[in-house]
């Protein structure tokens, strides 16, 4: 439906100006956002960028409860800062949406009443300590497939943004790297969590990168426009190339049995996630997705006094000012 409206929308759109904002995107300009965009392009960007920080928000949730049960200091201090930057995060893209002329109230809106999504990731539980080196090492680690590209996307605010977060996270991934390495090498006990953590975030890790690109409804244009630079299929395939010898490294096994090296392509074949369980999450029936969107509408609401003390604020200095004027 979204697809079809559009495409729709497209159509409706100047011929000679489509062709001339085609041109700059094949040109590798950036487009800002007081250039002419086309609609389609307009609102793609809006339900990524919007969806990125819906995501980034989000995540905080299933590591934060974590924060106060990290096994040493050290590592609450690296999990408490981790989070505060996946806050940050979110406070960048929201910022970059918002110079489309989406307000970041409309977001958290359409977000809370099911308009808009987050990464099924999220809707998986955390269940204990091994699960949390698991995020930042494969969760991040995709993210960072995803990320990474996204660096040199078509849209000036939403590249730029992309470049402190992709460093910030590349720490994440390190961090997460680190715990899970030490379970793996640590007890009997230990390395078994650690497995067991790979066991249960390895399939939704790989449903990350979004459908399989014969089903990915929007993945051809978002491409001509350069919102996105690689299809779902080839970061998914990078990460698994990218993350088996990792997990051979840390003497963990991979849960895909049909999983091998295939010398003629060049990589890894493997067993793809099961859409069915991926499309169910995101029509709300995963693990989670009751609490995280639960955790988000008590923010929301608790948090309206705060909102509406900015806003009199605002609006009393904005006063004061034109009366001095």
């Amino acid at each position: 439906m979204y697809a079809q409206m559009i495409k729709s929308e497209a159509t409706q759109d100047d011929p000679e100006q489509l062709a001339a904002f085609q041109a700059r995107i094949d040109a590798g300009e950036k487009i800002e956002p007081k250039d002419w965009m086309p609609e389609g392009y307009r609102k793609t960007l809006i339900r990524q960028i919007g969806q990125h920080a819906h995501s980034e928000i989000v995540g905080q949730l299933p590591e934060g409860n974590w924060i106060t049960r990290a096994p040493t200091l050290e590592r609450k201090a690296i999990l408490l800062a981790k989070v505060q930057d996946e806050a940050g995060h979110g406070l960048y893209l929201y910022g970059a949406a918002e110079t489309l002329g989406v307000s970041r109230d409309e977001l958290t809106e359409m977000l809370l009443d099911g308009r808009m999504k987050y990464s099924s990731i999220f809707n998986y539980p955390t269940l204990n300590w091994a699960d949390i080196g698991a995020v930042g090492w494969l969760v991040d680690g995709a993210a960072i497939m995803n990320q990474v590209p996204l660096q040199r996307t078509s849209y000036g605010p939403y590249s730029r943004a992309m470049i402190r977060i992709c460093k910030e996270e590349s720490f994440h991934q390190r961090q997460g790297y680190d715990a899970i390495r030490r379970m793996a090498e640590g007890s009997d006990a230990q390395k078994k969590m650690a497995q067991d953590a790979l066991n249960r975030l390895w399939y939704p890790s790989l449903m990350m990168f979004g459908p399989s690109d014969k089903d990915s409804v929007h993945s051809a244009q978002s491409m001509a426009w350069k919102i996105k630079m690689n299809t779902n299929d080839e970061l998914r395939q990078k990460f698994v190339d990218q993350t088996v010898p990792q997990a051979e490294y840390l003497g963990l096994t991979v849960p895909d049995p049909d999983l091998k090296w295939n010398e003629a392509r060049g990589h890894y074949d493997f067993t793809d996630p099961d859409w069915t369980e991926f499309y169910e999450v995101l029509k709300g029936n995963g693990p989670c997705n009751t609490d995280r969107l639960a955790a988000r509408n008590k923010a929301w609401d608790e948090g309206a006094w705060v909102r509406d003390g900015l806003l009199a604020h605002a609006r009393k200095r904005t006063a004061r000012k034109m009366a001095a004027e």
